[in-house]
């Protein structure tokens, strides 16, 4: 939303509240360089990161400011980053290394880097995620969504939809699932706190733990994680999504090199089971005792000999 006044007007206002909003380093920089004309309000702070809105020639932007994660345990991130490729071969090799500095180092750029990637990745695929505006020294500048009113746009936990919103909101949540997983990619943290909702719909955030999906052994269960908070947020609303699953059907597509954007679900997935041999099986029952017969005949022997 264009704003009517100008930067100048905008650095003024913020010099004037300078003491209400403690400017980060990281942003001071971008205005230092020019690249944004000033910082407005902040939106949220969490563990890993604050988010800002950003006046850049007129218009609002967000500015997501990561924070220094190395006092954190790796350990904690281990299980999302595996599968996950350096941007260089000698980055990986120190990733690769428990204990360097330099590898640390790596690992937490490639952490903060990762979101900035992902959201281009699946903008440009279509999906509806932020559109990502640049990533600089550990800032990522992304679209501002909002209401019908201007505001910041809320969050799908404090949204109370009707039941057809709810079931319309879940299809098309489950096909942005599936059209990421086209990507290659899981969410790993998806849940009504991790959606907004503009004017346009639900719109998915926060990708730093995006998960590389054919290289993570715990893929599966956290693309399971993800689908099952949409079944149980939404489903507060309509009993019938809670028992779906997308997940287990989407994945058995993607196993077998067949999902594609435009597969059809149906959240039922049916697990073939194996015919058994029962016939094989008893004759191997039966070499098992007669080798047993064998062998203990044998030891009987010995001991009288």
């Amino acid at each position: 939303m264009a704003l009517d006044v100008d930067s100048r007007d905008l650095r003024m206002r913020q010099a004037k509240g300078a003491q209400f909003l403690k400017i980060p380093p990281a942003l001071q920089e971008l205005i230092d360089d020019g690249i944004i004309d000033a910082v407005g309000r902040q939106l949220k702070s969490g563990k890993e990161a604050s988010v800002y809105v950003v006046h850049i020639g007129g218009e609002r932007r967000c500015a997501k400011v990561y924070k220094d994660m190395r006092q954190r345990s790796f350990q904690q991130r281990a299980q999302y980053q595996e599968g996950r490729k350096a941007r260089g071969s000698r980055e990986q090799r120190a990733m690769n290394k428990s204990g360097s500095e330099f590898g640390r180092r790596a690992a937490e750029e490639q952490w903060k880097s990762t979101e900035a990637d992902s959201l281009y990745l699946l903008h440009k695929a279509g999906l509806r995620v932020p559109k990502p505006f640049g990533f600089y020294s550990g800032v990522l500048v992304m679209e501002m969504l909002t209401d019908a009113s201007g505001d910041s746009a809320p969050r799908l936990a404090d949204v109370e939809p009707s039941p057809e919103q709810a079931k319309i909101w879940h299809s098309f949540l489950v096909e942005q699932v599936k059209l990421m997983l086209c990507q290659g990619l899981i969410h790993g943290d998806l849940s009504e706190y991790n959606v907004l909702v503009d004017t346009g719909g639900p719109v998915i955030i926060d990708l730093p733990q995006v998960v590389n999906a054919a290289g993570n052994n715990s893929a599966l269960e956290m693309l399971k994680r993800d689908v099952g908070n949409l079944n149980r947020c939404l489903g507060a609303f309509v009993p019938e999504l809670l028992n779906l699953q997308h997940a287990e059907e989407m994945w058995a597509l993607f196993e077998q090199s067949k999902l594609q954007a435009d597969s059809i679900l149906t959240g039922k997935h049916f697990v073939k089971r194996a015919r058994v041999d029962v016939a094989a099986v008893m004759d191997a029952i039966v070499d098992a005792k007669q080798v047993a017969l064998i062998r203990q005949q044998g030891r009987e022997e010995a001991e009288q000999g």
